[in-house]
């Protein structure tokens, strides 16, 4: 185990979207999942210079940032979905449109249709890191 009790990770998809499509989804998936843990689990601190600039909310945690193909990304999300870790996804039903036509075209897509942008995981670490081992760092 790491120095922290819990780890935090993102996998994107390096083959099948472009490098400023997973940034948007990346943040996407962050905010999410940042409002699913909250503030004490995610460690976060506010930063102060020395004029008393705050920078707020910064994690103690390091955030790793993987690499992987879409299906890699579905098996590692259904892993973490059996272990109860938590989880955030982007998938290419959430863009184009407006939000309602992305929420319909999501729940007319079966699983193994979509394609995954990305997905962050959260939890114990020795837990999420037997389930992201197998990820290169992104590159």
């Amino acid at each position: 185990m790491g120095v922290f009790e819990n780890k935090l990770v993102a996998i994107l998809n390096y083959k099948d979207v472009a490098p400023g499509v997973v940034l948007n989804a990346l943040g996407h998936m962050t905010l999410g999942l940042g409002a699913q843990i909250g503030k004490q689990n995610l460690r976060l601190d506010d930063y102060i210079d020395a004029n008393g600039n705050v920078y707020p909310n910064i994690s103690q945690m390091p955030f790793i940032i993987l690499q992987g193909k879409s299906n890699e990304i579905r098996r590692t999300v259904a892993a973490a979905r059996e272990a109860k870790m938590v989880y955030g996804v982007f998938l290419n039903t959430m863009t184009g449109g407006t939000y309602l036509e992305q929420l319909d075209r999501t729940k007319e897509t079966p699983d193994e249709q979509l394609i995954y942008y990305g997905c962050v995981i959260f939890g114990p670490w020795d837990a999420v890191s037997a389930l992201t081992k197998k990820f290169s760092l992104w590159k």
